[in-house]
């Protein structure tokens, strides 16, 4: 049996990079909190479907709510890193990258009791010029990164990474990479591995994205954030473009998210790893 990846980067709806402009961090305290009842219609649904994931989790929301990371892990998926403050990594200095990701590290592993492996940067933001950061997460202790984006895209992406799960050799050792699902057509990798274009691109994208790479043997990485579970989440005045982006087609997603996980299967990061080479078949589920 086949098996994909589903992530989930677990975050409030007011911690969304375009919202940067509008909310400056210091407020995040006094904003209404949303996402525990967002991640647990998520693990209802999973369960229902009898999926597995790897949540990367914000250290910042992790250590002001350390039960949704504990619901998380004793729901039966895996715990990964999503930085401290959603901060984008083009916006550290490497020093404080660091003592983002070893915080973030150290928070969720005290509160859910298992390894943090992985990790995925904020709004995909490992981009050409700070590849620094890889090296970063492998002296921390990291054995997977999920933030090479294979796309051409203003403020992200990562046009030159390989399409599917790879190995990384790098200065300061190895590091398995997992791109978020890529539709290759007319020359151009399609960005098909959920988030906006989940809600706002056709349906048949991702499902044709995800059927690609089954056929080619490896698993396709797909990601959501909770708050996209969230249509009734409070609107935050931005630009039309960056409207369009964070609310458009909110009121689809749990059916759409419902036809996905009927149609595929889908299991955590950790499980493809566990054999030691991305691409393997998933431990977890071997025969």
């Amino acid at each position: 049996m086949h098996f994909h990846h589903f992530t989930v980067d677990v975050e409030e709806y007011f911690q969304v990079s375009a919202f940067e402009a509008r909310l400056d961090r210091r407020l995040w305290g006094m904003m209404e909190s949303r996402v525990a009842d967002s991640v647990r219609g998520l693990l209802e649904m999973l369960d229902r479907y009898g999926a597995r994931g790897t949540f990367f989790v914000l250290g910042w929301l992790a250590d002001r709510k350390p039960e949704i990371v504990r619901e998380i892990a004793s729901a039966g998926h895996e715990i990964a890193s999503h930085g401290w403050d959603h901060r984008r990594v083009t916006e550290q200095t490497p020093e404080r990258f660091r003592q983002s990701v070893r915080q973030s590290k150290q928070v969720l592993e005290d509160i859910s009791g298992e390894p943090v492996r992985g990790f995925r940067a904020p709004s995909f933001s490992i981009t050409p010029g700070v590849e620094w950061a890889l090296d970063i997460l492998i002296e921390e202790g990291y054995s997977y990164d999920s933030s090479l984006f294979p796309i051409q895209r203003p403020g992200y992406g990562y046009p030159a990474a390989q399409r599917h799960v790879h190995w990384l050799t790098r200065p300061a050792g190895r590091l398995a990479e997992l791109p978020p699902a890529t539709l290759r057509r007319w020359g151009v990798n399609i960005p098909a591995g959920g988030g906006a274009y989940f809600r706002l691109f056709p349906y048949g994208i991702v499902r044709a994205a995800l059927r690609e790479a089954q056929e080619q043997g490896v698993p396709g990485t797909f990601y959501i954030h909770p708050w996209e579970l969230d249509p009734g989440q409070p609107r935050v005045r931005v630009p039309w473009l960056t409207r369009i982006r964070h609310y458009g087609g909110l009121h689809r997603t749990a059916d759409r998210l419902r036809r996905l996980l009927a149609e595929f299967r889908f299991t955590a990061i950790a499980d493809t790893l566990g054999s030691g080479e991305p691409g393997a078949a998933p431990a977890r589920h071997a025969a």
